[in-house]
């Protein structure tokens, strides 16, 4: 794949490094690019942990299985998001999740031995994507807790709502779209698929909101319940 430079100067891990720097950074960093189709593990629970990844087309899932073998989603990355940063910045000798190709997914990989600690040459533009890592690092670890206040709640109906509200917040609209079908969004909340299902269709019912497929509308009845 022809990398496009000036669509990745414009993501997160790489602001302020002019263009021209990019194509050196990328042989410092022992870039690489690999195609996955839906559906399909770009790393599963054990693999090591010896890159970072970047998302630079479709929609990717962070999955995790408790003892038990039930699985919840803990995020779904698009579009310029990273993933495994927290992972290599920690050390971890394994992963802990697995990850899943949610749409057909092109990701880049970066060395995690060429990323920590910063190149012997000490490049500038190395040390502005070590400043950018770790501004993103810090952006999950808000994302995190923001999950776990989701599912603090105690009903089915308080976890969902307390995403939706958010989604309309961050959205700026009382319409949007979620990066979750039923299933992936019953298990980011930690609940059953028929109890989102059932909770969906009072709430429909109720005119607190409209919604079909990973459309939502919250409607102005709703904003009693956020």
């Amino acid at each position: 794949m022809k990398l496009n430079f000036e669509f990745i100067k414009k993501l997160p891990l790489f602001e302020a490094i002019p263009e021209s720097d990019l194509p050196e950074l990328f042989h410092c960093l022992g870039a690489s690019v690999k195609e996955y189709p839906k559906d399909s593990f770009i790393r599963i629970e054990g693999d090591p942990v010896d890159f970072i990844g970047i998302v630079l087309e479709g929609t990717i899932q962070i999955l995790s299985d408790d003892y038990n073998g039930k699985r919840s989603i803990t995020a779904a990355l698009s579009c310029g998001q990273v993933f495994a940063e927290a992972f290599a910045c920690a050390d971890v000798a394994a992963l802990p999740i697995s990850i899943l190709a949610a749409t057909p997914c092109s990701i880049m990989f970066l060395k995690k031995e060429r990323v920590l600690p910063p190149c012997e040459s000490a490049c500038r533009f190395h040390n502005l994507l070590i400043h950018n890592l770790l501004r993103i690092v810090a952006a999950k670890n808000l994302l995190l807790s923001r999950k776990l206040s989701y599912i603090s709640h105690k009903t089915t109906s308080e976890k969902l709502m307390a995403f939706l509200s958010d989604q309309a917040k961050q959205q700026h609209s009382m319409e949007f779209t979620i990066p979750y079908d039923r299933q992936a969004l019953a298990d980011y909340l930690g609940v059953e698929r028929s109890a989102l299902s059932t909770e969906l269709n009072k709430l429909q019912r109720q005119g607190i909101l409209k919604t079909r497929r990973n459309y939502f509308k919250l409607l102005s009845s709703s904003t009693n319940k956020i």
